[in-house]
């Protein structure tokens, strides 16, 4: 059939309010920047340790550097440089106010649209291999037991040793492969890698027996040939996307705690108490677990665990009913001095967004905050400002969740179009006053169930028939078998 993928991603973007490209100012800046080249700072040197970065094969929008050290008493000290975006990205710049409009990177299958125009985000303000890059650098000490001891943030040169991809680390570590020919390369990097894993098997035992929750879901990426979609396959679990999930996940806290003793007002990321707890107990007590009546991180996390180890096929689809009953994750403003709500999923009482300033722009206005702090100057924002930032980022990011949606359910009508009247199994991952959706386990595409939805709700196993799909509107028209 006749369609456009890429079209229809464009007028998805304008639908819901974002901007699909980078206007005149934006461009000139760009030009500017490259004609005048890499910033430079008086910062210290670090370029000599033994950087590396892990991330998708095909990113180069490279946020994070990793460097880790044994230390004497058996805890691990580590390094986490993070791009200096605002050095070439001054507040209030049309750079900064187009990232501002649209708050992060866009991913809609049939392309990306970055936050910040290719030339920066994939050249001059990415941690690439082989170039000196300006970077914040994030410290803190991991015990054996995972207690994290907060360091400091400083200004500092680095060097990218290695650039490193998920699929080539984690089979690796996870003891299913040789050593990659590039970590092979590069000597000491073997041993740099093992010191890393260790520190976040530290940390993730740690977090698990303070009630985060480890949760596994299903992200279909299309498989794209000349612009038609082959497939859909789910991003597999990796040791090595969880090495850096947990790295980034203590840097977050570390600098979220660093300006909360400074003390400065700042960006909070917050997950709050789950309102439909009574809904995720009733699933634990069909699976025969006994949850406490009110929230309990610990107790959920506990019975997540033991679930994931009885049943790891079905894993995925108890995790996807978790996630959504306890709601999205939002930005609030967190005052100087003043508590925030809290994440509830990574059962932390101090979390920010601060190690992807590339692709999201609280990080931006993160590393702003804490480059002021370090220049001993006033805050470049006001909380009103801030308070205005944290309000339009989750409005947006409310936009980017329906975006995703969205181009899952167009690039899975276009899969799914021969298929009418053919039967699946699903999961329900909605009920609201819009409708009932269920997303099938093969291919992993939501629908909507236009017939026999009745008595259905968020966790339940289905059985479903597909009656028409609409690739134009997303649409995928689903009846209770």
């Amino acid at each position: 059939m006749a369609f456009h993928l890429l079209d229809r991603a464009r007028r998805a973007l304008l639908e819901l309010g974002f901007l699909p490209d980078f206007p005149p100012a934006a461009e000139a800046q760009v030009a500017a920047v490259q004609r005048a080249g890499p910033p430079r700072a008086n910062a210290e040197d670090l370029r000599d340790l033994l950087w590396s970065s892990i991330d998708n094969p095909d990113s180069m929008d490279l946020d994070q550097l990793e460097w880790a050290e044994a230390l004497p008493d058996g805890s691990i000290r580590l390094q986490v440089a993070i791009a200096d975006v605002d050095a070439l990205v001054p507040q209030g710049s049309p750079l900064d106010v187009r990232a501002g409009a649209n708050t992060a990177s866009l991913y809609t299958g049939a392309a990306i649209f970055p936050m910040l125009p290719r030339p920066l985000s994939e050249d001059l303000t990415s941690l690439l291999p082989d170039l000196d890059r300006l970077a914040a650098v994030i410290g803190y000490v991991v015990h054996p037991d995972g207690r994290v001891d907060d360091g400091g943030v400083r200004r500092a040169w680095v060097r990218n040793r290695a650039k490193l991809s998920y699929p080539e680390v984690g089979p690796w570590l996870q003891g299913e492969a040789p050593v990659p020919p590039r970590v092979a390369a590069v000597d000491g990097l073997e041993e740099q890698l093992r010191l890393q894993d260790r520190a976040t098997r530290a940390l993730r035992a740690a977090r698990e027996r303070a009630g985060a929750l480890m949760l596994r879901t299903i992200e279909p990426r299309p498989v794209m040939s000349d612009g038609r979609v082959l497939d859909l396959e789910a991003i597999p679990d990796s040791r090595s996307r969880e090495l850096i999930e947990d790295l980034m996940v203590a840097a977050n806290g570390v600098m979220a705690r660093l300006l909360d003793a400074s003390p400065r007002s700042s960006l909070a990321r917050v997950v709050r108490r789950p309102k439909r707890w009574d809904r995720i107990v009733a699933l634990a007590q069909e699976l025969g677990t006994a949850l406490p009546s009110e929230p309990d991180g610990v107790a959920l996390s506990r019975f997540l665990e033991r679930q994931k180890r009885k049943d790891p096929l079905h894993f995925p689809d108890l995790s996807l009913a978790v996630v959504k009953l306890l709601g999205p994750g939002e930005y609030v403003l967190r005052p100087a001095g003043q508590e925030a709500p809290g994440h509830f999923g990574l059962a932390a009482n101090d979390y920010s967004h601060s190690t992807a300033p590339n692709r999201r722009y609280p990080d931006l206005v993160t590393q702003r905050l804490v480059k002021a702090m370090l220049a001993g100057a006033p805050s470049p924002y006001s909380d009103g400002e801030l308070d205005g930032i944290a309000q339009h980022c989750t409005r947006m990011e409310a936009a980017t969740r329906k975006l995703e949606r969205l181009m899952r359910k167009v690039i899975a009508a276009l899969l799914l179009h021969d298929r009418v009247g053919d039967m699946f199994d699903g999961l329900v991952t909605g009920v609201t006053e819009h409708g009932t959706f269920v997303r099938l386990l093969k291919p992993p595409a939501e629908g909507r169930v236009v017939r026999g939805e009745k008595g259905m709700d968020v966790g339940d196993r289905v059985r479903v028939r597909l009656l028409a799909t609409d690739p134009e509107r997303g649409f995928i028209d689903l009846a209770r078998a």
